[in-house]
């Protein structure tokens, strides 16, 4: 991916327990987990480093207690990291004063959490007009505004309703429409659909998905759902006790796992309906008169075609030919 980092973690920890910053100081900032544990500490992050990049949604998944959220909070700076360095837009978070950091949340950073506490007597107008009068920004701009973000997520002409009388799904438009007022620069979104029934949370990946479409937002994305994880996602990260085990494309997790907790976690997928032609694709290039499939359509798509064929050419979406697939790549993939 040719883009620049818009936010870059080097090397964070967060431990929990008594002068956790001289422990790791003692150890050289590499205590295994036993030492640690020993020592009545709480891992919650291990040495995390990673870039996000400008304009991708990148998704952090991991079991309870793995330490998504606590990741994210660091990112933002609401959870104070042990050691390690943060940087947002070329600044230095670590070295920013408190009123400053407020300034960055309040016109930066867009937060959407899984419990996103709108104000009950408060309107879906004046709910999603709030960060914006905290700015202090006046009330017929703040409104003029409200409204622009209830067309984009599709609450026009409920503006006045209060939250009682929507839906689960509509309240949780109104708290992603609160967290987009400020036009933030990096969006972080905490598990915000996980409470949500299945079809309206269906509804919803695709309502944000349009969304992204339109703002181009950074997205930092927590879920424990593999399946809205590779919707969603361009990048996933797996977090396991703390620690960053594998960061990828939803492909390379599912056909290079860097080890058996990446693989358990991706084995029960439908992979022929998650990957696309260009990852078993071979090299090769069949003559131009052969028959064509797109190297970003899904596997299922065209298996029928490659089958029946013996052998097709792949292309990408300006008609250059990129390689080549054939009956014994697929159903080598299909029975393995």
């Amino acid at each position: 991916m040719h883009k620049s980092p818009k936010l870059v973690c080097k090397n964070v920890w967060k431990l929990y327990g008594d002068k956790p910053k001289e422990f790791l100081q003692s150890h050289n900032y590499n205590p295994d987990k036993r030492i640690i544990e020993e020592n009545g500490y709480i891992q919650a992050i291990r040495n995390a480093t990673l870039e996000v990049y400008e304009n991708e949604i990148l998704v952090i998944m991991g079991l309870s207690g793995s330490g998504k959220s606590t990741l994210v909070r660091c990112m933002s700076r609401l959870v104070d990291p042990t050691v390690g360095e943060i940087f947002f837009e070329n600044i230095d978070m670590g070295k920013l004063t408190k009123n400053e950091l407020i300034e960055i949340r309040r016109h930066k950073m867009g937060m959407v959490f899984q419990h996103f506490a709108l104000f009950p007597h408060r309107t879906v107008i004046e709910n999603i007009a709030f960060p914006l009068e905290v700015q202090g920004i006046n009330r017929t701009e703040r409104e003029k505004s409200a409204m622009e973000i209830i067309d984009l997520v599709g609450l026009q002409g409920r503006e006045n309703y209060f939250p009682k009388e929507l839906s689960g799904g509509q309240q949780q438009r109104v708290g992603i429409g609160r967290s987009l007022a400020v036009k933030p620069e990096l969006w972080f979104l905490d598990e915000p659909f996980s409470a949500l029934d299945p079809l309206i949370r269906k509804e919803m990946q695709n309502e944000f998905l349009k969304i992204q479409n339109s703002l181009k937002k950074t997205i930092i994305f927590i879920t424990h759902d593999f399946d809205e994880a590779i919707k969603l996602a361009d990048r996933i990260i797996i977090m396991n006790e703390g620690r960053i085990v594998q960061i990828g494309s939803p492909e390379d997790l599912i056909m290079k796992p860097a080890d058996d907790y990446v693989k358990e976690f991706t084995e029960d997928l439908p992979r022929e309906r998650l990957l696309s032609v260009k990852s078993i694709m071979n090299n090769q290039k069949q003559p131009s008169n052969s028959l064509t499939v797109y190297e970003d359509e899904k596997i299922f798509s065209i298996l029928e075609k490659v089958l029946s064929e013996g052998s097709v050419s792949v292309i990408d979406r300006s008609n250059n030919i990129v390689g080549s697939l054939n009956r014994e790549t697929v159903s080598r993939f299909i029975n393995n």
